[in-house]
């Protein structure tokens, strides 16, 4: 397969999970509205979805070990578009938080096994390339997705926006068919499952530098989900932007995400993979504390967007090297460690941004708050990862 068609496969694979809320993010406010609920319970149908893409990671990663990244593939995606269907559908909003659940563990399964596949195909330096190439095509996707969501929040509620969701899984599920070969030729496990997915997080859990990096990428993970839940409130709510307007807003953040992935695709052949991560991590917490201490001076919502997007930028550049470090170590457990790794980012930052926002309001405070926090934290455990335990 050429780079370019890899990429593209992968990223498209890659994307669909967080399709299944950048696309309907818009309609936040609506769904609450239209199902009687509270915004804490409209957010949760985001929350329990990155549980599912993140507990997800876990039974697809380990289940590509064992029988090749193919299969397991393909299945996850025609599971996400039945259950896309299924939350259309939804007459209740329990119904839909369980809904949206049940589609995030089959969304996980193109998240981890694309990053497996690219572990398989490349190390190193070109690994790290990789995957800032495919964060350039799955950023396409949080700048598209809120656009394209808010324009068709003019014509269908968000009933339709999952069925559009189920459409455009079916379309992957080909995309994974036809598009993309078995890359787990030679390494591919035998025995029991379980047996050789608890040997395999055994070996990983005993690298210092795989374990400080994952708690480094919860945290990050705990700010990133903070601005991707409560943005639509304190941005549309607070600052009184129309959902359209929100949607170019979203789309300009996940542009500076996107800009700041493909600087780092070019600078770390240079600097080489550990000085882009500090490089990132560093960025990001003094991003995260111009953003608090702008939101206590009450300065414009032009300035916040700015500072919110200068985090993502530096999240975009640090990001790519995070995981090349975590994974390097770790070829034919590239699946497992892909799942752990993604697992704890998407399942602290789900559980934790909720029960901020429950117990200290959706405000641009509260946002600013969790963001910086996570970010400079995130930085301190990075910085001390790398130069301990990283060669």
């Amino acid at each position: 397969m050429g780079l370019l068609r890899i990429t593209l496969v992968l990223g498209a694979l890659e994307a669909f999970g967080p399709l299944s809320m950048d696309l309907y993010m818009p309609q936040l406010p609506q769904l609450a509205r239209t199902l009687d609920t509270t915004d804490a319970l409209a957010q949760a149908t985001m929350s329990v979805c990155m549980i599912g893409l993140g507990l997800g990671q876990l039974i697809a990663g380990p289940l590509s070990d064992r029988f090749g990244r193919k299969r397991p593939l393909v299945i996850g995606v025609v599971l996400f578009a039945l259950l896309s269907a299924v939350c259309a559908m939804a007459l209740s909003i329990e119904i839909l938080i369980a809904a949206r659940f049940l589609q995030g563990l089959a969304g996980s399964a193109g998240m981890v096994i694309s990053m497996a596949v690219a572990r398989d195909l490349f190390q190193g330096v070109e690994l790290s390339r990789m995957l800032s190439l495919l964060t350039l095509v799955t950023s396409l996707t949080p700048i598209i997705a809120p656009i394209i969501g808010g324009q068709l929040a003019l014509i269908m509620d968000w009933r339709g926006i999952f069925f559009v969701l189920a459409g455009i899984g079916l379309v992957l599920v080909l995309v994974a068919q036809f598009g993309l070969r078995e890359t787990l030729v030679d390494g591919r496990h035998s025995g029991s499952v379980l047996r050789t997915t608890g040997s395999h997080i055994s070996v990983i859990m005993r690298d210092p530098l795989f374990v400080a990096l994952v708690v480094a990428a919860c945290l990050g993970g705990v700010a990133f989900f903070s601005y991707l839940s409560m943005s639509s409130f304190v941005l549309q709510g607070e600052f009184g932007l129309t959902p359209q307007i929100f949607s170019l807003v979203f789309a300009f953040n996940a542009l500076a995400q996107l800009g700041g992935a493909q600087l780092s695709r070019l600078l770390v052949p240079r600097l080489g993979t550990v000085r882009m991560y500090l490089a990132g991590q560093i960025a990001g917490a003094v991003a995260g504390v111009a953003l608090l201490l702008s939101t206590l001076l009450s300065a414009s919502p032009l300035l916040i967007i700015v500072l919110l997007a200068l985090y993502l930028g530096s999240a975009g550049i640090g990001g790519p090297n995070g995981t090349t470090l975590a994974l390097g170590g770790h070829g034919s457990r590239a699946g497992t460690a892909s799942a752990l790794f993604g697992m704890a980012m998407f399942t602290a930052g789900a559980l934790t941004a909720p029960l901020v926002s429950a117990f200290a309001g959706t405000s641009a405070l509260t946002m600013a708050a969790s963001i910086t926090a996570g970010a400079v934290v995130a930085a301190g455990i990075g910085m001390i990862a790398v130069r301990r335990f990283a060669r």
